[in-house]
């Protein structure tokens, strides 16, 4: 089947060719039907049909324009195509999701000009109050939504306004950083008998790894010499597009999550010690499983909710490391360019509004360097 065309073989061996023949009430298409022998019997029946519906159109003074429109769902499709090349496995598995959970079941039978900006703010209030989805999720659809309309206004050299998208508010929530004695606890457990997999999680605890680049180090990437260690690689499980296997996700190894996620770090001494205890001769072999297999993210999480419980350590998981990591940073002085490079980010907003969560006692310490600089009251 050719995209856009609507022509494909039947299991009965026939070709059904479908064209847009109306809408409803609701501005659904309408199709119409046509049936061959062959693609070209088919593709011949079809382009009768909409030449009779744009002659009869032309009679009675009516546009034929709405009728020539592809409807959302292969716009949806090509605009997939478009992209598979250009974005990573990750994010291309991501945006299909979205496109078909999400936007073909609420816009796929409509033509694109019939999309309101009222239509979208139903969508976006359903998602979030019936399905209850979290405020991130509900961007992260209308993102692609509306890139799909700025690619369709770009195909059809469409000169008007793209329907306004009016994104929900994210609340900023006060995510999960362990304290001191949090943090002491659970290195500590991590000292004892150290294998591999808890010096994965010392790893990501002193220099900020996600979950997935930890699972991509191989002992090639790690130089205890110079004491550093390089971000390369990542492992996710992502949506299979196989369609001949059973198993809806795979586990895969690729680059990290953007450009400036590949990174040189700096290791701590307790590290190089610990990684030239437990090093693998062969420089080709993964961290954690010493072998040239990588293990999953999923195994590397299960092992840190063991040591958070017997730690006594609650509501934490595997990103709270990096969000200590790098409050701590800033906690003993750190610049915020050094620590954005570190954790692999853009640009350092995105650290500090993120990832840096100073407490009280760090205020006040503030507070009073602010005092001390002369911007105390006077006590008499």
């Amino acid at each position: 089947m050719a995209k856009g065309e609507n022509i494909f073989k039947r299991k009965d061996g026939r070709w059904e060719g479908r064209y847009i023949k109306g809408y409803d009430n609701n501005h659904k298409i309408k199709y119409g039907f046509c049936y061959g022998h062959s693609y070209r019997e088919a593709k011949e029946k079809v382009t009768y049909a909409r030449s009779k519906l744009y002659n009869q159109a032309m009679q009675k003074g009516e546009a034929y324009s709405k009728l020539t429109l592809l409807p959302m769902k292969e716009i949806c499709n090509n605009w997939l195509d478009i992209n598979k090349n250009k974005l990573k496995q990750s994010s291309y598995s991501k945006y299909s999701t979205i496109i078909e959970k999400h936007i073909i079941p609420e816009f796929g039978d409509h033509i694109i000009t019939a999309i309101t900006t009222d239509n979208v703010a139903k969508f976006t209030n359903r998602l979030l109050e019936h399905e209850h989805l979290a405020v991130k999720t509900v961007r992260d659809i209308l993102f692609v939504l509306h890139s799909i309309l700025i690619y369709d206004s770009e195909q059809r050299s469409f000169q008007g306004e793209i329907i306004k998208i009016v994104y929900p508010k994210e609340e900023r929530r006060e995510l999960r950083v362990l304290n001191q004695g949090e943090q002491l606890r659970l290195m500590n457990h991590l000292e004892t008998d150290t294998d591999l997999y808890k010096l994965g999680i010392m790893i990501s605890l002193t220099t900020g790894l996600r979950v997935g680049e930890v699972c991509g180090l191989q002992w090639k990437d790690i130089s205890l010499d110079k004491r550093i260690l390089h971000v390369k690689s990542t492992v996710q499980r992502v949506k299979n597009q196989s369609e001949d296997s059973e198993k809806k996700t795979i586990v895969r190894i690729g680059t990290p999550k953007s450009k400036s996620s590949i990174r040189t770090v700096p290791l701590t001494d307790g590290i190089v010690k610990y990684c030239n205890q437990l090093k693998s001769e062969n420089q080709f072999t993964f961290l954690l499983t010493g072998t040239t297999s990588f293990a999953e993210p999923r195994i590397l999480q299960r092992q840190l909710t063991k040591y958070y419980k017997e730690c006594g350590i609650a509501d934490a998981h595997f990103h709270t490391l990096r969000h200590t990591f790098a409050t701590r940073c800033i906690e003993v002085g750190c610049d915020v360019k050094s620590l954005s490079e570190i954790l692999g980010h853009s640009n350092t907003s995105i650290t500090m509004n993120r990832y840096v969560h100073p407490d009280l006692n760090l205020k006040r310490e503030n507070i009073k360097k602010l005092e001390e600089a002369g911007f105390g009251c006077a006590v008499k």
